[in-house]
């Protein structure tokens, strides 16, 4: 359990609380690409805290400024994307990229007014899908070299899903992996379904399937180890005497994991503060073998969610979509195949802020323990002035930020260690786009 104070101190993000200094340090997803449209490229956006507007910069990039004009506190996220920038439809007044105003029609030829204004103003940058902002103070640091960053655009997918509690439910959630023999059991079912495919798999030797060697492994062996991106997480499942399920995720430090999808598949996963009580998640999903159908992909993820907020359609206000009858004939959890809604229920239902007050955990959640200390001593180190996990401070330092290395694979029980090591490397060895690396 966390003292009251540490749990307050995790879970605000507030412009001017600690945790959210820390994550501003860092760049934060905004908003997918594919949201922006074509003939108005300008959305209202609401990031750790802060009301603010995306555009598409006139000469390429974007723009993300104070959604309020400065003049009367007009909705800027209604202005005209005109002259350079973006122009308030009351007065006129026009901002650019960087929040100046550039010019207040109704003042004098002579006045020099406009010199005087600027808005909040922040940069952002694209990749494979995404416009990440940097909400921190100074230079933006360089991005890491990680996979989901190199992958090329044709080996990935880009989607993000409203989630109505804190954002630290989200995280915790993901790098917690005992749950997985639980929440996710017998997901097989319908092999059709995108989340859920790699558990389908027949495992060489047993005859059974994947999903059903996990849900019985249920008292897994975990690791946890501090490394330069945050954590590494091992869930080690001894499925028969002579084999083992080796499942490898990562903590992307502060707000971010990394985890298999099957063979070839990882995805990277933000879970970025809309406000103390909402936020969105943000996934970058890439292939190490083949160009991803991104069609069929957003097809699916559409299927599950509302336009324009991304809110799934099985959320708190209809129970999840939770059917007594289906949880006794046809699924573990009764709230249909997709896993995650499955993750969405467990987080959600904790309530808007978790009270970790009243938690009781044990052994098996070692990887959310650690993960709230790292956080902790992070926040501590950065009003220090000190170094934090995965913030490169120039472009050598990024560079060497590679990977994570995420893995779920079925090994041979003695010398599991070596053995996913060497499955990584023939995975990326056999990749079109990823270089050879030692593993980190």
């Amino acid at each position: 359990m966390l003292k009251q104070a540490d749990n307050e101190r995790l879970t605000r993000t507030g412009p001017d609380t600690p945790m959210g200094r820390l994550m501003r340090a860092y760049w934060q997803p905004a908003a997918l690409v594919s949201e922006m449209s074509p003939e108005r490229p300008v959305k209202a956006v609401r990031l750790l805290g802060e009301d603010l507007v995306l555009f598409k910069k006139e000469a390429g990039g974007w723009g993300l400024i104070s959604r309020w004009c400065a003049h009367r506190g007009v909705d800027l996220s209604y202005g005209r994307l005109e002259d350079g920038g973006l122009r308030c439809l009351y007065h006129g007044w026009l901002y650019g990229p960087d929040g100046r105003c550039l010019a207040q029609p109704a003042e004098p030829e002579h006045s020099r007014f406009a010199s005087k204004i600027r808005i909040a103003s922040y940069p952002c940058e694209e990749r494979n899908g995404i416009v990440f902002a940097y909400l921190g103070a100074g230079d933006p640091p360089p991005f890491p070299a990680y996979d989901c960053f190199t992958a090329p655009d044709e080996h990935t997918f880009a989607f993000k899903g409203l989630w109505e509690c804190n954002w630290l439910q989200g995280v915790e959630g993901g790098i917690d992996p005992s749950h997985v023999s639980f929440l996710h059991r017998f997901i097989d079912e319908d092999p059709r379904d995108v989340y859920g495919q790699q558990f389908s798999e027949v495992v060489e030797g047993t005859g059974q399937k994947l999903s059903k060697l996990v849900g019985d492994a249920y008292r897994p062996d975990i690791e946890v180890e501090q490394v330069d991106h945050g954590l590494r997480v091992f869930a080690i499942r001894q499925l028969t005497e002579q084999v083992k399920h080796v499942r490898i995720t990562n903590l992307m430090f502060p707000n971010a994991f990394v985890v298999p999808f099957g063979n070839d598949k990882v995805f990277t996963q933000w879970h970025v503060p809309v406000d103390d009580h909402t936020h969105y998640w943000f996934m970058i999903l890439y292939d190490f073998k083949q160009p991803t159908d991104k069609q069929t992909l957003l097809d699916q993820r559409l299927k599950e969610v509302t336009l324009p907020d991304y809110r799934p359609i099985r959320n708190r206000s209809n129970d999840w979509g939770f059917d007594a009858a289906e949880q006794r004939d046809l699924t573990y959890t009764g709230m249909g195949l997709d896993i995650n809604v499955h993750d969405q229920w467990a987080v959600e239902s904790m309530g808007p802020i978790q009270d970790r007050t009243v938690e009781r955990l044990g052994v098996s959640d070692r990887a959310v323990t650690a993960n709230r200390r790292l956080l902790l001593r992070a926040i501590d180190a950065l009003e220090a002035g000190n170094p934090t996990p995965g913030l490169p401070v120039d472009e050598q330092a990024a560079q060497a930020l590679i990977g994570p290395r995420a893995v779920d694979t079925i090994t041979p029980t003695e010398g599991w260690q070596e053995r996913w090591q060497e499955r990584e490397a023939e995975r990326r060895a056999a990749s079109p786009w990823a270089s050879p690396q030692e593993v980190r």
